[in-house]
């Protein structure tokens, strides 16, 4: 038996899980794959083979899409309160589950235990903001300037949505889309990443417990996502396509989309820069980087990427970092100590490998770290570096890794350059006293989302998403989030 599969038959509060199972997850049965082929799970802790799940063909998404369709009109038609209470269950169900979730993350990502459970209460709360904003999806009522005629807009649920998701965050980067989709009304295709798809498969079986009918939620997992995505982004019911990841992997799914006039929302690459001026509390500024730099271990498309420090306290920020950086626990996710997990995948060790060694060949100086493992597992060490150059790869690319960047500034005008200096713009994070400098330099920043002496900005009650390459559109929100899985709709009534 896969170890998954019995973590969850092990656990005592499970309830409803006893009908999961590794098979797509289609019309709300479990199936495996037309061809019967399927994905290798690995656990990056210890590269052994934990489980394995079907990989989908275009006939099974084609199938998917079916489901959908036969689910839309029931679920569009579901009473706002009726949503609001399936999703209200559904965060509850994830909130009792907690530390079996976790404990799945921990196993398929590698991620730290209690980064996983951080992971979930956040997933979870997608599920609580948005079953309360089901019930206050509004119109809008005017009269035209003509004074002709009254002016309706409704809002309607676009349709068919395709969900796209990450590896990094397998559950929450699922909620928050899944969640204001059915709130809207919409029915949903789910496509995990094949690195993390067990998290994905034991939430559709929570979703079923909640009370989510057969077909409103689907998920497939496949090694082929371009043509799997591209074939049921040409079904023209498919009105949506809400992906999370790489710039690049977005800029063709844009265009794939644009052949079919899909609407999209993006969530793409990050490179954020972390600002700390002279007048910054220098313990808070450390503790904060901490936290935007090693959630997670550093992947993540809003962790610090380019940490600048202005000279006053260059030295002891560097020093300070280096010495929390060291003191981390390194070991396998699931270890109730570890601090700093594996990586994903031996080729993600190797990027930060590269990465790291053309910054020390350009002239950083490594203060920990710096070192890819030998052993068994995918791990880097937390790592700090100083005295970065502006020209090092890692400056323009992101790490995605628990690797720290300092460079050295001088003046405020000086810093907004080399932070904007970037096709991306996702997140950015300032510390400094002065509030009217954190204002003003916040105001400049050209980023979609600013942490101002936070070192954490994911909120499911705030709007998520970038400017420039970094994305379209806005995930959470009090209104953001929903809207895009919604069409305005006017009439025109003479009076």
């Amino acid at each position: 038996m896969n170890i998954s599969h019995q973590l969850l038959e092990d656990d005592q509060d499970t309830a409803g899980f006893h009908r999961f199972s590794h098979g797509l997850y289609i019309g709300g049965q479990w199936r495996q794959s037309v061809d019967g082929r399927e994905i290798q799970v690995v656990d990056p802790s210890t590269e052994a083979v934990i489980a394995a799940v079907p990989d989908a063909t275009i006939e099974d998404a084609a199938a998917a899409v079916e489901a959908a369709a036969k689910a839309a009109d029931g679920w569009r038609t579901t009473a706002p309160r009726k949503r609001s209470e399936i999703l209200r269950r559904c965060f509850e169900l994830m909130t009792q589950r907690c530390e079996t979730l976790a404990t799945l993350i921990s196993l398929e990502n590698g991620k730290a235990l209690r980064d996983a459970r951080g992971e979930i209460a956040y997933a979870a709360e997608f599920f609580r903001w948005n079953a309360e904003e089901a019930v206050r999806i509004t119109g809008e009522f005017g009269m035209a300037p003509s004074g002709t005629n009254r002016i309706v807009v409704d809002y309607e649920p676009i349709g068919i949505c395709v969900l796209v998701t990450p590896w990094n965050f397998p559950a929450a980067m699922a909620t928050r889309k899944i969640a204001p989709a059915l709130a809207a009304g919409c029915t949903v295709i789910l496509k995990p990443a094949s690195e993390t798809p067990l998290t994905a498969y034991a939430l559709a079986a929570l979703y079923e417990e909640a009370g989510v009918p057969p077909g409103v939620v689907n998920v497939l997992t496949t090694s082929n996502p371009g043509l799997v995505t591209a074939a049921m982004l040409a079904d023209p019911r498919v009105r949506k396509l809400s992906f999370t990841g790489s710039t690049s992997v977005g800029r063709v799914l844009l265009a794939e989309a644009a052949k079919h006039v899909v609407s999209c929302s993006m969530e793409l690459g990050g490179n954020a820069p972390f600002l700390v001026f002279d007048d910054a509390d220098l313990d808070a500024a450390v503790d904060g980087a901490m936290v935007a730099k090693m959630r997670n271990a550093g992947e993540a498309c809003t962790a610090a990427n380019r940490i600048y420090v202005q000279s006053g306290v260059y030295n002891a920020f560097c020093e300070s970092l280096a010495r929390r950086m060291s003191a981390l626990k390194i070991g396998a996710g699931t270890d109730a100590a570890t601090e700093c997990g594996p990586m994903i995948t031996r080729k993600a060790v190797d990027k930060i490998d590269r990465l790291v060694n053309d910054a020390v060949v350009r002239g950083a100086r490594v203060l920990c770290g710096g070192k890819a493992g030998s052993g068994t597992g995918y791990y880097y060490p937390p790592t700090v570096l100083c005295d970065v150059p502006a020209e090092a790869e890692m400056a323009h690319e992101e790490i995605f890794g628990p690797v720290a960047p300092i460079s050295r500034f001088e003046t405020e005008a000086e810093i907004i350059a080399r932070a904007n200096d970037t096709e991306y713009g996702l997140a950015a994070y300032i510390y400094t006293r002065d509030l009217a400098r954190g204002m003003r330099v916040a105001s400049r920043i050209e980023a979609g989302m600013v942490a101002l002496n936070r070192g954490l900005m994911s909120d499911p009650a705030a709007p998520f998403g970038g400017v420039k390459q970094s994305g379209l559109g806005r995930e959470g929100g009090q209104h953001h989030g929903i809207a895009e899985f919604m069409e305005a709709k006017y009439l025109a009534i003479s009076i």
